[in-house]
């Protein structure tokens, strides 16, 4: 049967798939980047997809991949930066999965993405304040799909020995919700 996925959440840059690789190393799982999946299926960027088609039709395609990659087990997905802000992929996902979120604070977004100009929802002369008004809008939406909370201030693989401890201390497969109320 395998084991649950574990799916990554987090704002843009917060290192998704940096500790995705890591963790699904060490725990011996395979990793797969949703929006590189759904770039794979497309046979066209995220960017491609967003300037061709719009947003809408991409949160089409990312749902229709959600489903799809819930139904497998022994995963470790990260999930693109707006994937968990629509609950109906947080639901899905849930099903057979453990979401972890990488908290990380607006000033490491910053900092991580200042040269970057992949990013469809920031390439515009104000990214800066374009990035802190997404990175507060999505936020709780990010803190309420999580079941786990992971301090993402830090090295990946500290991140990823963190989620690897929270998991082996009993998060895997537990009620919804448990790290919620707190971050550690």
């Amino acid at each position: 049967m395998g084991r649950k996925n574990i799916i990554l959440c987090g704002f843009m840059g917060c290192g998704k798939s940096t500790v995705g690789a890591l963790l699904a190393k060490k725990a011996g799982m395979s990793v797969l980047d949703l929006d590189t999946y759904i770039e794979k299926k497309e046979g066209k960027t995220v960017s491609q997809i967003f300037a061709d088609s719009g947003e809408e039709h991409f949160r089409a395609l990312e749902r229709e991949a959600v489903q799809e990659l819930s139904e497998k087990r022994g995963l470790v997905i990260a999930a693109g930066g707006g994937t968990l802000t629509f609950r109906e992929n947080a639901e899905e996902f849930k099903k057979n999965g453990v979401i972890v979120l990488l908290d990380i604070s607006v000033e490491t977004v910053a900092e991580r993405l200042k040269n970057d100009t992949t990013r469809p929802l920031l390439n515009r002369p104000d990214k800066d304040e374009a990035m802190r008004e997404l990175y507060e809008k999505r936020l709780p939406l990010y803190r309420s799909a999580a079941d786990i909370i992971v301090d993402a201030d830090q090295s990946p693989m500290q991140v990823c020995m963190k989620i690897m401890s929270k998991l082996s201390a009993g998060y895997w497969g537990s009620a919804p919700n448990p790290a919620r109320a707190a971050r550690p």
